[in-house]
């Protein structure tokens, strides 16, 4: 028999099922938050960002770029006004149809003339992709983006307005009468259409003064390069149903069963 001591090893306690399952799910969670933190760590942490809907207003940027600098109402609108902003020289200064729609991202330091400032060189650098060089032309998109249903109905809304210019009709735009009373709706009554605005292009011929929204890349598209066609006139008739015409009797019709349709599912009480 062997002089030397021999080291008795006690198992250790064993765990049971459901510590099993504990130990496994607090490994589960340690990885997901590893997954969600380390880039966090390795990066900084990720900038806030603004996004510009295509077809909104400029009063309407204005407001989102308070909420997300956290400005006192108001603030942006009066930024824009004393901003020497990258406009042409026929937008006065009014940077309407040129803040583009995209996301931007917002540093600590942003200001509201810089964030419009991005904007406006962004749209810049899109139309010059796009070799858009006329003003006429934004305040075109903008009408084809406040109208039209689908993007696909936006070449030929271009078209229908070239069409109506060319012929020295009014372009007879609800959005811009929308546009001039600050409001978004399908219905325009008579007495809207009598109203005194140079928006108002029931009563005045031509295109308004200014472009009405900010218009995207594929209403740029639709008015820097309309489809052949004789158009002059369309409705919505019901959401994917925008009719074209050149026939004003058959417009007359569409209107109506736009009107009827209208009745009928109590959108116009």
């Amino acid at each position: 028999m062997s002089d030397v001591p021999h080291t008795v090893r006690r198992p250790g306690p064993r765990l049971s099922p459901i510590g099993r399952l504990i130990v496994v799910a607090v490994l589960a969670v340690l990885v997901v938050l590893a997954v969600l933190l380390l880039p966090r760590l390795l990066h900084g942490p990720e900038r806030a960002k603004l996004t510009v809907p295509e077809g909104q207003r400029a009063t309407q940027v204005y407001a989102a770029v308070d909420r997300a600098l956290h400005l006192p109402g108001g603030s942006t609108a009066k930024a824009a006004g004393a901003a020497r902003l990258p406009l042409p020289a026929e937008a006065h200064g009014n940077p309407e149809g040129y803040l583009f729609p995209a996301t931007y991202p917002i540093d600590s330091d942003a200001t509201p003339a810089a964030l419009l400032s991005y904007m406006v060189k962004t749209a810049n650098q899109r139309l010059a992709d796009d070799r858009i060089t006329a003003y006429r032309t934004v305040v075109i998109a903008s009408i084809v983006q406040a109208e039209a249903d689908h993007s696909a109905d936006m070449g030929k809304v271009a078209r229908v307005i070239e069409n109506r210019l060319a012929r020295q009709m009014p372009l007879q735009m609800d959005s811009t009468i929308n546009y001039a009373l600050g409001r978004s709706t399908l219905h325009t009554s008579h007495a809207d259409t009598e109203r005194q605005s140079p928006y108002n292009t029931y009563r005045h011929q031509g295109l308004p003064p200014t472009p009405i929204d900010n218009p995207g890349a594929d209403a740029l598209k639709a008015a820097g390069a309309p489809p052949a066609g004789d158009w002059l006139y369309f409705v919505t008739v019901k959401p994917g149903d925008t009719r074209f015409t050149a026939d004003y009797q058959e417009h007359l019709r569409n209107v109506k069963e736009f009107n009827d349709r209208q009745k009928s599912s109590g959108a116009g009480a």
